[in-house]
C-alpha cells in the first residue's frame, strides 16, 4: 500500500445505505481530484466510503459527497483528516478495492 504523504488527507463519509454512499463516491470523484480508497458495511446498515488526496481537495470532495447523499438518506457522519499519522494506513488498508 502507497504510504500518505505530508500533504495528503483521507476523507470519509458514513450512511445509512449502500444507494446513498454510491452517491457521495460518485460526488466525491467528480467534484475533485481524489483517489476512492474504498468503503466498508460497518454495521447495523452503516455504510461508510473512504477517499484520499491533497488536503483541499478531500474537504471539497467529501462537502460534495454528503450533501449528495443526503438527497438520498440521512447522512450519519463525515471527516476530513489532514496528514494522518502513517499508522492510520493500518487501519485504512482494509478498505483498499482491488479492481
Amino acid at each position: 500500500m502507497e504510504k500518505v504523504e505530508r500533504n495528503d488527507a483521507l476523507g470519509f463519509i458514513e450512511t445509512y445505505s449502500l444507494v446513498s454512499v454510491l452517491e457521495a463516491a460518485d460526488a466525491m470523484c467528480k467534484a475533485a481530484d481524489v483517489e476512492l480508497v474504498g468503503y466498508e458495511n460497518v454495521a447495523s446498515g452503516l455504510v461508510s466510503v473512504v477517499v484520499r488526496g491533497d488536503v483541499g481537495a478531500v474537504k471539497t470532495a467529501v462537502a460534495a459527497g454528503v450533501k449528495q447523499a443526503g438527497k438520498v438518506g440521512p447522512v450519519y457522519s463525515s471527516n476530513v483528516i489532514a496528514r494522518p499519522h502513517e499508522d492510520v494506513e493500518k487501519i485504512v488498508a482494509r478498505y483498499v478495492i482491488n479492481w
